[in-house]
């Protein structure tokens, strides 16, 4: 796993100044404590920073093949099967790694080579022959990729927003529309940046420059169908299943540095944890992460697990008051973040890198199988849509809501009044709110005038409602899933889990995540996702043979992170502090902030998430910035 930066010029072949790569380099040397490199030519600079997992040492970035140069970021778990057939066509390879394989592959295939590749990547290939650059990125966008057209007509690109920040020519402007997607969603998603400018490589996508034309537009390689259906028993899926699962674990396994997992006593990590242990002729290394709240602690069920499968086990306990990462955690994501699990991730990384240098994790099979409770909410409400017409449901529904008192105290089933209007309004609507974190209602309560008029009617909603009327879908829950597979599991899961490992040089590994399993996932029919009001039934099924009964059916947990209790104790004096402060002002209202802010401390209403949202976006406009 690696940090990669550089510059282009697409118009005219300028000198690249390496000073300014070395910079953006260093800015992202937690992406690779273990060494950097350096390479310019007319119109060209690529750096890399290395944390060495395969061929250690033997793999210098940028690597070179004739008018070939890369810096790249990942892995390729299929890299050995390639390089056979490379080699079968005439390749020579000088290193033992993946690195030189998709240097050979991309000569013969060229953008062909993208669907071919099996792993997590971000790279940039440079061609002084065809003067080109390309960017590539991961179908899933497991691995990170930031650019921005700087004002002397060069390309900037880098792993991190923090890379390019260490250039001097980036324009440090932030984007209003961006904070409506982040105080919206909780995370500023893959087609927005906080800056104007900068841009993300969308997931699944490559961008080509070339010298003497303009800056173009991504073109997409790859994407999820959830149209198709697919065929043969439920044993037989359940055995195709396991097969995929126990395909994708394997592949993730090799490494020339000590290997581990996450292991939280879940479904997912644990079913990771099982395969691992049945394909590993020594004991798994695993951690995890406990809390001294009896509520929030899971570490009981991990035990369970690394008894059953006899791995070396660690675990550490946290505070329920651990919030002493704040001002790291803002650091290491550089855009506003507000996913408070983030926390728990950060402390997990930071012990699984005391004994391993790589860890694979269970993320991706909640978008997968449909784990998420909201999956199951979603799929009900949309079969009473199919029952009443959309014209006498909004009117139904728009006034039993309008009537039921507010209760978003109360547990899901008792929130009558959001499962009302959520009926009233169209699927892709609903479950785009559903998935939010503060509500329109209540973003326009807080914001300035000027700034909500400044918006021009764009809401953090509108990209996932269009996601979701036009996806390949059949179903509401196919849409759903495919529209959390395009903007949450980049924009959340996945730049959570690689700020946090990252930040502490840990590489994190997620094999449910495998394109081939998600493709195979989607075309499951949805009564082999949700029955009997589970979700993942299949694969929870299919798991039976390897995992207690207590494991596979309990509650969904996950990381907690009690912030609601801080606001309104340890904290409670900086949510007062919002509404003076001045990076807040020019959209926010001060004395709706004050409101908010108290309201909370004294219990009368619940604004727990959106205090911490407000915080996280006041630090990050700080260091952004320089306020």
């Amino acid at each position: 796993m690696c940090g990669i930066a550089g510059i282009f010029y697409p118009a005219v072949a300028k000198p690249v100044d390496p000073v300014r790569i070395a910079a953006m380099n260093d800015a992202q040397a937690h992406r690779g404590p273990d060494g950097s490199g350096i390479w310019t030519a007319p119109g060209v600079g690529l750096g890399h920073r290395i944390l060495a997992i395969i061929d250690v040492g033997g793999s210098p970035q940028p690597m070179h093949a004739g008018p070939l140069s890369i810096t790249y970021n990942g892995e390729i778990y299929n890299f050995a099967e390639l390089r056979a057939e490379l080699e079968a066509m005439g390749a020579a390879f000088i290193t033992q790694g993946d690195t030189e394989v998709i240097l050979h592959g991309w000569r013969a295939w060229g953008t062909g080579l993208l669907d071919r590749l099996v792993g997590m990547f971000a790279f940039a290939i440079h061609d002084s022959e065809a003067q080109t650059l390309v960017l590539a990125r991961d179908r899933l966008g497991v691995k990170p990729l930031h650019y921005v057209e700087l004002s002397d007509g060069g390309v900037a690109f880098a792993s991190e927003l923090k890379g390019l920040l260490a250039h001097p020519l980036l324009r440090r402007e932030v984007d209003p529309r961006a904070v409506e997607d982040f105080m919206a969603l909780g995370y500023v998603p893959d087609h927005a940046s906080f800056l104007v400018g900068v841009r993300k490589l969308p997931a699944g996508s490559f961008l080509r420059l070339e010298r003497g034309k303009p800056v173009g537009t991504p073109q997409r390689y790859w994407d999820v169908d959830f149209s198709r259906r697919a065929k043969g028993s439920r044993r037989d899926l359940e055995a195709e299943l396991i097969e995929r699962m126990r395909a994708a674990v394997v592949s993730r396994m090799v490494a020339d540095v000590p290997l581990g997992a996450f292991l939280s006593g879940g479904v997912d990590s644990s079913a990771v944890v099982a395969l691992m242990a049945e394909a590993s002729p020594k004991a798994v290394k695993t951690c995890s992460i406990g809390f001294d709240e009896a509520d929030h602690d899971e570490t009981a069920y991990a035990r369970l697990i690394a008894d059953r499968f006899r791995t070396e086990h660690r675990t550490r306990t946290v505070a329920s008051d651990d919030f002493a990462l704040i001002d790291r955690l803002v650091a290491a994501f550089d855009e506003p973040f507000a996913d408070a699990s983030a926390l728990a991730t950060w402390r997990v990384s930071e012990l699984a890198r005391e004994t391993v240098t790589v860890a694979l994790s269970g993320d991706g099979a909640d978008e997968a199988f449909a784990g998420y409770r909201r999956y199951r909410f979603h799929a009900a409400e949309e079969r009473v849509r199919g029952l009443i017409p959309a014209g006498m449901r909004a009117g139904l529904f728009g006034t039993l809501g309008g009537l039921y008192p507010k209760a978003d105290w109360a547990p899901r089933p008792l929130r009558a009044k959001t499962t009302l209007l959520a009926l009233a309004d169209d699927g892709a609507a609903a479950y785009a709110r559903a998935v939010g974190v503060t509500t329109p209602a209540t973003r326009d309560a807080l914001y300035t005038d000027s700034f909500r008029r400044g918006l021009a009617g764009h809401r953090g909603e509108d990209a996932m409602i269009a996601t979701m009327r036009a996806a390949p879908a059949r179903t509401g829950l196919d849409a759903a899933q495919y529209a959390d597979i395009h903007h949450w599991l980049p924009g959340d899961i996945l730049t959570k889990v690689d700020r946090t490992s990252m930040a502490v040089s840990l590489e994190a590994r997620e094999p449910l995540l495998d394109h081939r399993l998600i493709e195979f996932a989607a075309t499951l029919p949805p009564s082999l996702r949700i029955r009997a009001g589970q979700g993942k039934w299949l694969m929870k099924k299919a798991l039976e043979p390897y995992l207690p009964k207590e494991i596979l059916y309990r509650p969904k947990m996950g990381f907690v992170t009690p912030v609601s209790a801080w606001f309104r104790k340890a904290l409670a004096e900086e949510a007062a502090m919002l509404a003076r402060s001045p990076v807040l002002a020019p959209w926010f209202q001060p004395t709706a902030l004050a409101r908010l802010a108290e309201d909370h401390r004294a219990g009368r209403a619940e604004h727990g998430r959106t205090l911490w949202q407000l915080m996280m976006l006041e630090r990050s406009l700080k260091r952004l910035t320089g306020a």
